[in-house]
């Protein structure tokens, strides 16, 4: 099932609210100016609802009851007045904690992303794009949640409750008594009520992941779900997620309307407690009638945000379980040296040189590396190889034999584990990562565009990569057919370059590599691809680009590389056999049955 492993992991262990919001704080605080206006509001809204039913009080006792009209119309007015006042002040309240709120949101998303572009591509392959997409978007957007759903009022709340109790208490101590006897329960409830529902909303928030992981990736398939008649199994496999997603909300449910049900039901109690010992006490004489109606609107002035507590625990239980998921996505570490402190800001330490050698032909050379994405398997095997500036290199062998895997450490998507790629004579892992990726251009089998216009595309917004976007298209043949469209290099590219055949986003991404201009130029089977017509168009293209820069290509297609200077073969991630076409093909090795099986034809 979709919805196993990793998220399995996120809904055990404890939580710790208080860590979590004190960490949390963080965010808010650039907006404290705001929040110090909703804290001084507060103390002003809990008065003028703790005035309420004491004018009643006043009115009934000194008016109504002794039929004394006069100044009852002053009573009224006061009345109104703390009415429209109290409104005021709940508007201002409310605009500013949600705007608050967005605010908030929107600083959270930014660092998010910002941390998700810098992770490393292995986190990549174990966490599914769907379980990374909720913590941008449904974890943040529940935080926003929380402050419209008004978690700074809790002091207000907290506020007006202990004027209720004190005002209570100075009017009529034995019948405050008497209400308060439900509170010991009510506070039982409130904290038993409280572990449950928390641990259901962990289990919420995982299942969503789960489910927008399947749905992503069942989009993006889509076109394979309907070619092989797989659309019943696929709505099988969503229905089972569907449902652990609904079975997951409805412990939520059970403990939100439970929570509610209860403190509605001790609300009543309370009530019936004031009419059943305030009734008596007025037949004796010892309390008057306005008192007895005060404490009521009081009993329920009290309940009010107490009942609200049940959507407000929703809230913020949703708001906890987000907070532990964003959290642990902030603190996966980033790729190392993905920025140099200091210089976040300076993009001109990207074109920094880096230090010679005393070599300065040999711009590339692995030494003795070793790698595996798990443990025990090694993908390569102390891999060793020297790269001269301009060279152009073809690596070759098996599918899974570790050629990718190379250019991958050469990027260093990934991190080498033993051994050393030097760049210059130095290792790649002493230089600024940003510094090193400036100076490789990659074009990988699966070309990637991204929503925008063609210029876009091959620039990816670099401006110095801008002024070369037609220089780089005529150099791999896109201007060709770019010409043809209707708004030229400003057409618009739609999602995953549907709109365009798989050559014309392969030229594209040629383009974009070119654009940058890069030192070094890595081609994973860059051509596989291409038909036949394009690859003519394209190989000049190549032939030109590579011109005075030095060239790793991953070939499968062994056709576009008879002309490269050296071409290695390895298996199992050993080097096995290196020269040149001639010499491989007269040595009889495995390059040579490569080539004899895919033009045995010939």
């Amino acid at each position: 099932m979709h919805h196993g492993g990793i998220y399995e992991e996120e809904i055990a262990g404890k939580a710790y609210d208080t860590a979590l919001l004190r960490r949390f704080a963080r965010y808010v605080l650039p907006y404290r100016l705001s929040i110090a206006v909703v804290v001084l509001i507060l103390p002003l809204v809990a008065v003028c609802r703790l005035a309420q039913p004491w004018i009643i009080k006043l009115a009934i006792d000194g008016h109504i009851i002794t039929g004394r009209l006069a100044g009852l119309e002053v009573l009224a007015a006061g009345f109104l007045g703390i009415l429209l006042f109290e409104s005021l002040l709940s508007f201002i309240e409310v605009y500013l904690l949600q705007s608050v709120g967005q605010r908030v949101m929107s600083d959270m998303r930014s660092e998010l992303y910002d941390h998700v572009m810098h992770l490393p591509v292995s986190w990549f392959d174990r966490v599914p794009t769907g379980s990374a997409v909720t913590r941008l978007t449904s974890d943040v957007e529940v935080l926003g949640e929380m402050f419209a759903s008004g978690i700074i009022t809790i002091i207000g709340d907290v506020l007006l409750l202990i004027g209720i109790i004190s005002v209570m208490l100075w009017m009529n101590l034995k019948l405050s008594l008497v209400t308060f006897s439900v509170l010991p329960v009510l506070l039982y409830v409130a904290y038993t009520f409280r572990r449950r529902m928390r641990k259901s909303f962990r289990e919420v928030r995982a299942r969503l992941g789960s489910m927008n992981a399947f749905l992503n990736e069942c989009i993006s398939g889509i076109s394979i779900i309907q070619i092989f008649n797989r659309e019943r199994d696929e709505e099988k496999r969503f229905s089972d997620l569907n449902a652990s997603y609904r079975d997951a909300n409805m412990p939520v449910i059970f403990w939100d309307a439970s929570l509610y049900a209860m403190v509605e039901a001790l609300s009543s109690i309370a009530v019936a407690l004031i009419v059943w010992y305030g009734g008596g006490e007025i037949i004796k004489g010892a309390l008057t009638f306005g008192v007895l109606v005060a404490f009521i609107q009081y009993i329920e002035k009290f309940f009010s945000p107490i009942r609200d507590l049940s959507a407000k625990y929703s809230v913020m239980q949703g708001a906890m379980a987000s907070l532990e998921r964003i959290f642990a996505l902030l603190d996966t570490a980033q790729d190392q040296g993905s920025v140099v402190k200091g210089q976040e800001k300076d993009l001109d330490f990207l074109l920094a040189p880096c230090p010679l050698t005393l070599d300065p032909e040999i711009l590339i050379e692995f030494r003795d590396v070793s790698f595996s994405y798990q443990d025990g398997n090694d993908i390569l095997n102390n891999f060793s190889l020297k790269v001269h500036r301009g060279e152009r290199i073809a690596i070759v062998g098996e599918s899974g034999g570790g050629k990718t895997t190379i250019t991958r450490l050469l990027t260093r998507l990934y991190e080498i584990e033993r051994g050393s790629i030097l760049l210059q004579g130095t290792d790649i892992r002493e230089l600024d990562l940003a510094q090193v990726r400036r100076r490789v251009g990659v074009v990988l089998q699966d070309p990637c565009l991204f929503a925008g216009s063609i210029e876009f595309n091959i620039c990816l917004g670099d401006e110095q990569a801008r002024q070369r976007v037609r220089q780089a298209a005529a150099a791999v043949g896109a201007d060709r057919f770019i010409s043809r469209l209707q708004n030229g290099y400003e057409e618009e590219v739609r999602e995953r370059g549907s709109n365009f055949s798989v050559g014309e986003k392969q030229l594209i991404s040629f383009a974009r590599a070119v654009a940058f201009d890069p030192e070094i130029l890595v081609l994973d089977e860059a051509t596989a691809s291409i038909d036949s017509a394009s690859e003519q168009m394209i190989q000049e293209g190549i032939r030109g680009m590579m011109q005075g820069r030095t060239s790793l290509v991953i070939a499968h297609r062994l056709s576009t590389i008879h002309d490269a200077d050296r071409i290695i073969t390895i298996q199992h991630g050993i080097k096995i056999e290196e020269g040149t076409h001639e010499e491989l093909i007269r040595a009889g090795g495995i390059y040579y049955r490569l080539h004899q099986l895919q033009f045995s034809e010939t």
